[in-house]
């Protein structure tokens, strides 16, 4: 029903059911990946009413238990996702929603992390909240972008900054208000909050 896929890697189809609902893939040398995608084959949708949250845990070969955290989410309407990985922190997480304390393959190799998929009702998805800096977004991307890009240039023009009192009669220089470059990136944001591709027409 599931596929997991890193980059450069083949792709996985060969989830583990531990219950009912519950599958996990095995993910060996998970330092070096980064994102990961969680997407359904298209074979077998999910039962009406129904999506799929997406888990991951890193290997705890201390305890044999494991912390997992929520990524988000794929239902019949988003049959695919990609999650960032490489940010999240070893350690925190919640309870094993999966059934069993730990994995074979968890358990005799500390190199080989897990991918959950838990087919649970749409309405308790809806609840749940992701953790944080495992989506990854086009348009929140851009705006962090626009965000950075608008801190540099306001704080290099802002080295420059003298009061009207300060500034000396210059008729080859031109002045531009600080205000002009805030009202600018309002501007900017208003528009990508309305369509994150705007800048490309």
């Amino acid at each position: 029903m599931f596929g997991c896929l890193v980059a450069g890697r083949l792709v996985q189809t060969d989830a583990a059911q531990v219950s009912s609902g519950k599958f996990v893939f095995s993910l060996p040398d998970y330092e070096s990946v980064r994102h990961v995608v969680v997407f359904m084959l298209g074979s077998v949708p999910f039962p009406a009413g129904s999506g799929g949250a997406v888990y991951f845990s890193f290997p705890d070969p201390v305890s044999g238990g494991a912390g997992w955290q929520l990524l988000g989410f794929i239902t019949n309407d988003k049959p695919s996702a990609i999650f960032r990985i490489s940010g999240l922190a070893a350690g925190e997480g919640g309870a094993h929603p999966f059934g069993c304390s730990s994995s074979s393959a968890s358990s005799s190799n500390s190199a080989v992390a897990q991918v959950g998929v838990s087919v649970e009702a749409l309405d308790q998805l809806a609840q749940q909240v992701p953790v944080s800096g495992a989506a990854v977004s086009t348009a929140d991307s851009f705006m962090q972008f626009a965000q950075k890009t608008l801190d540099s240039l306001y704080n290099f023009a802002s080295s420059f900054a003298v009061t009207q009192a300060q500034m000396t009669p210059n008729p080859s220089e031109t002045f531009i208000p600080s205000s002009c470059i805030l009202k600018w990136y309002e501007n900017f944001r208003r528009r990508m909050s309305q369509n994150p591709n705007f800048w490309k027409t």
